[in-house]
């Protein structure tokens, strides 16, 4: 997949004391989410507007475009 993290984003947000456990009883994502983090799979814009806001980063902070050269 061409665009992919460019950080653990759940070790940055545990970091920021946001555990998974808080993170979903706030309600800020679900558990869901949580687990295409881990997987590396990517979220939704309005997830990643929420990853943003918690770790104060911009979208360019946290994904990244890399050349696919299968696709070529």
């Amino acid at each position: 997949m061409p665009i992919k993290y460019k950080m653990d984003i759940l070790s940055e947000l545990k970091k920021a004391g946001y555990s998974s456990t808080r993170i979903r009883n706030e309600r800020l994502m679900g558990q869901a989410t949580l687990t295409q983090i881990r997987r590396g799979e990517l979220v939704s814009w309005m997830n990643i507007e929420t990853i943003c806001r918690l770790l104060d980063r911009q979208p360019g902070d946290i994904v990244e475009y890399t050349k696919d050269e299968a696709g070529e």
